[in-house]
């Protein structure tokens, strides 16, 4: 990884690392679930790759299809541009390609296989409400996230439940073909969705417990590169506020990418945390302790 001046966030890093491990001795779990129930499953595990690579592969462009987004020039978008030429500069990182969908609803996105391939997506918007302040924290939020590679992981994790979902389907329907009459096929198919959904229900949870980390994570390093805390935390505010006033259709169109939005797209307001069930399913922190964070920093910077 390349070193830039968002630094090592070692409690990201470990749990990217952790996730990974875990979803991958899931899927270690469902192969040889698979093989003692008699499931001949390479195909599907060659065919799952292969769905895989692709996902990761085109992620960039499946992202920007799904928000009707546009690739910008510096000629196009000059102050945006400008602005990311700035925090690029001051983060000693390459700088991504820059993007901007048509949609009223005020977020911005970060996606992209690669560093070199990376993409920061920004709404029509969050440009006509934030300042220039504001937006540059958005803005160093998502380079965070391509800085720290997390963008990477998370589209490589959150294929992982469509995978195992695929998977049994394909291996469960396989072994039905083979012997519609055989009467262990009541068996297998219980046994089989048993697995599928525990694969399934643990891949969720520790996929948004990492979601939620890395926006903790980001709004960290925006906070550390900016020098300014309260100009992101102000952002946060505004456009948690103002997503009860958005058109539904624009709230829809960004639930294809609302795990790598800078805000959820149906956000509920401030929220106090805790282990309910609305915390676990939660691709992002609650509002209050972004909020409560961002102080804590502002505090160590000396500001107020």
């Amino acid at each position: 990884m390349a070193r830039t001046r968002y630094g090592t966030d070692r409690g990201l890093t470990a749990r990217m690392v952790g996730t990974l491990f875990g979803l991958g001795l899931l899927y270690v779990i469902l192969a040889a679930v698979l093989y003692a129930l008699g499931v001949g499953a390479i195909w599907v595990l060659g065919i799952s790759a292969a769905l895989l690579f692709g996902q990761w592969w085109f992620s960039d462009s499946m992202a920007m299809a799904a928000m009707r987004a546009h690739v910008v020039t510096p000629e196009q978008a000059p102050q945006l541009h400008g602005l990311v030429d700035r925090l690029c500069a001051m983060a000693d990182m390459e700088k991504p390609r820059i993007a901007i969908a048509d949609n009223d609803a005020p977020n911005a996105f970060a996606t992209g296989r690669t560093a070199k391939r990376g993409v920061v997506v920004v709404t029509t918007g969050l440009l006509r409400r934030l300042d220039r302040d504001e937006l540059e924290g958005v803005l160093a939020h998502e380079l965070s996230h391509i800085a720290h590679r997390d963008v990477t992981v998370m589209t490589i994790a959150s294929f992982t439940a469509i995978l195992a979902g695929f998977m049994v389907r394909s291996a469960m329907w396989g072994s039905m073909m083979r012997d519609r009459r055989d009467q262990n096929t009541a068996l297998i198919f219980f046994a089989v969705m048993i697995v599928s959904v525990l694969v399934y229900v643990i891949s969720f949870v520790l996929i948004r417990a990492l979601s939620r980390y890395r926006e903790l994570g980001a709004d960290r390093g925006a906070a550390h590169v900016t020098g300014q805390p309260a100009a992101l935390a102000r952002a946060l505010q505004k456009i948690s506020g103002e997503m009860g006033s958005i058109p539904t259709k624009d709230l829809r169109q960004m639930e294809p990418v609302a795990s790598f939005a800078f805000v959820p797209a149906f956000s509920k307001g401030r929220g106090g945390g805790g282990f309910g069930l609305e915390s676990i399913m939660s691709t992002h922190p609650p509002l209050q302790k972004r909020l409560d964070q961002l102080a804590k920093i502002a505090a160590e910077m000396g500001q107020r």
